[in-house]
């Protein structure tokens, strides 16, 4: 073939690659699909006719005990079926209506292998033609399928009749857990508008460790650490984190942390947690029947609990108004308890405990319930579920307490990412620098820290850290114990001498003698300060009664009467001129409630 006869024919080929598929190549492929349609057709039809035959001979094949027994009748109602109707199957599809029957019998229909898959973490039945699984932190489909609602209405009957409850169209939702302990939850009609859902969190059927969560890279060995020390010192802490973030895994994980000897009560909608204590009472709260009575809500079942002289409560999670009784015990001898919430970040957990606490309908004041919650609640742990599907903590983050009426938080720990390589998240979590103020509390419950203090600051008297305020429930127990704290280096009230006037500005309520700031009550606060401006004005040689011009901070303005009240009786008759300014943050994280400046004659 010579050289233009080679070119010619190339571009007769190209010329037919480029026109695509022939007509005779189009209609096979058609062929094709129709006929994988049809196969698949005739398979569904196998199984409806089979799913007609075993709800038949539905009582009958339950009394046969004998796994061998089951798989042979079972057999026989295939091998009938398919020949009084003359299918046509291979041996391969014939198995597999077999087992398919089979588990429809004994378990949960085209559930049973995506269950006993150790590698599926979650299973979600979208109606009955949509089955997803995740995998690794990844949602993918699976070509498993339900055969019409019905189906999928008998499987959620499976599960949750053994548990006593019920979903029709009165209860359209319902929660329960399998045997295993995998959480369950089941939507029909009205609310679900593409037929019946089923959402299955998976849990192991052995218990993660802490060494499973290092090793899926959760948190490191000296966090699991610290968090265990934390445990054992009875801080109150809330594990936080978004829907599938890990929280009940890594509650059941910290949870192992509690000691031995200590009695615990875990409340929860469906249980789901697997303790390893010998001393654990398992509460589960129960929906109302079908006449709407019978009811045991999560908030009856926490105070029961108290009257079951509990060491610990574990609530597997706060989802609305026994936010607020979770919060009372945490305040009133049940410390070390432990919880969990939904919420994007830590701030965001203590923002919705707000809300959850105003769901129970009492109408409280919000500095209350705020107070409330700095009170009870130590730690947040915020778990979350990055973008290459891993679970990691991201925060450790303590509640310190409240100051002008927003509660105060400070990161001990936070995770700080470093490289984002072959679609894997890297990076660790890492202290702050911050020293939290509960340090006292392992030396108070004689817990030895490792050298290092988990990579925490050691105190610096030069650098005084946060001051803890609103933890009432500690402080009878600390009042006891020496400080080595520093006074205060606000309020000493600086003196200034010029053209014959004295100045002297921002005096707080500052003991000299001891140096601590005085009793947190505005009046006391009061007579205080201006006990120290009396002595400042008279060391400068001039007198309260000189004073021409003043000035007050406060930090709660609605408290000025009762400033005022005692101001009056330091300056009867013509009181200075004065005004009123916003407290600093300075002096309101040293506890002040108020502070003086005057400005007085020579």
């Amino acid at each position: 073939m010579s050289l233009l006869q080679r070119v010619e024919r190339a571009q007769q080929e190209a010329e037919i690659q480029n026109a695509g598929p022939t007509p005779s190549a189009l209609a096979a492929a058609q062929s094709k699909r129709i006929q994988v349609r049809t196969r698949d057709e005739l398979l569904r039809d196998i199984r409806l006719r089979l799913q007609d035959e075993v709800i038949g001979a539905f009582d009958s094949l339950l009394d046969v005990t004998d796994p061998a027994d089951l798989h042979r009748k079972v057999e026989g109602i295939v091998d009938r079926t398919i020949g009084l109707d003359g299918f046509a199957v291979t041996r391969d599809e014939r198995v597999r209506l077999i087992e398919e029957l089979a588990a429809e019998i004994t378990g949960l229909g085209p559930l049973e292998p995506l269950l006993a898959d150790r590698t599926i973490t979650e299973v979600m039945v979208n109606g009955p033609g949509h089955i997803y699984i995740e995998r690794a932190g990844k949602i993918q489909r699976v070509n498993s399928a339900f055969l019409n609602d019905e189906h999928v209405l008998r499987i959620i009957d499976r599960i949750i009749t053994p548990m006593g409850r019920r979903i029709d169209e009165s209860s359209p939702r319902v929660d329960a857990r399998l045997p295993d302990g995998s959480r369950v939850n089941a939507v029909i009609e009205p609310l679900s508008l593409v037929g019946p859902v089923i959402t299955i969190r998976k849990f192991s059927a052995t218990p993660y460790t802490v060494q499973d969560l290092i090793g899926f890279g959760t948190a490191t060995s000296e966090m699991f650490e610290f968090l265990r020390v934390c445990v054992e010192a009875r801080l109150n802490i809330f594990v936080s984190g978004g829907t599938g973030s890990g929280k009940t895994t890594f509650l059941n994980v910290l949870s192992s942390c509690i000691p031995n000897d200590e009695r615990i009560v875990t409340i929860e909608d469906a249980a789901e947690l697997q303790l390893r204590q010998d001393h654990v009472v398992t509460l589960e709260s129960r929906p109302p029947n079908i006449e709407g009575e019978g009811e045991i809500t999560m908030r009856d079942l926490l105070r029961n609990a108290l009257h079951m002289r509990p060491d610990r409560i574990i609530v597997g999670e706060c989802r609305s108004g026994e936010a607020l009784d979770m919060i009372q015990a945490m305040t009133t001898g049940q410390e070390g308890s432990l919880s969990t919430g939904h919420a994007n970040s830590p701030r965001d957990m203590l923002r919705r405990l707000e809300t959850m606490v105003l769901m129970t309908g009492y109408e409280l004041p919000l500095r209350a319930i705020r107070e409330q919650i700095a009170s009870a609640v130590d730690l947040i742990v915020h778990t979350a579920r990055l973008k290459d599907g891993t679970r990691k903590v991201v925060n450790i983050t303590e509640i310190y307490g409240i100051d002008d009426d927003e509660i105060l938080t400070q990161d001990i720990f936070a995770f700080e990412q470093t490289a984002f390589r072959d679609g894997k998240i890297e990076g660790q979590l890492k202290p702050t620098g911050v020293r939290p103020t509960f340090m006292s509390k392992f030396k108070a419950s004689a817990i030895e820290l490792p050298p290092g203090d988990f990579g925490i600051p050691a105190e610096d008297p030069s650098r005084p850290g946060a001051v803890r305020q609103g933890k009432g429930r500690w402080i009878a127990a600390e009042s006891l114990q020496p400080t080595d704290a520093p006074p205060p280096n606000v309020g000493q009230g600086k003196v200034v001498a010029a053209g014959g006037m004295i100045y002297v500005s921002s005096m707080g309520p500052v003991d000299p003698v001891s140096g601590l700031v005085t009793s947190g009550a505005i009046k006391d606060q009061t007579r205080q300060c201006l006990r120290n401006l009396k002595a400042r004005l008279e060391e400068a040689g001039s007198s309260l009664e000189k004073v021409v011009w003043a000035n007050w901070s406060l930090r709660d303005p609605t408290e000025f009467d009762i400033f005022n009240e005692e101001w009056l009786r330091w300056f009867p008759g013509d009181s200075p001129v004065g005004q009123g300014t916003l407290m600093p943050p300075i002096q309101r994280r040293a506890g002040f409630r108020i502070s003086i400046g005057v400005i007085a004659e020579g």
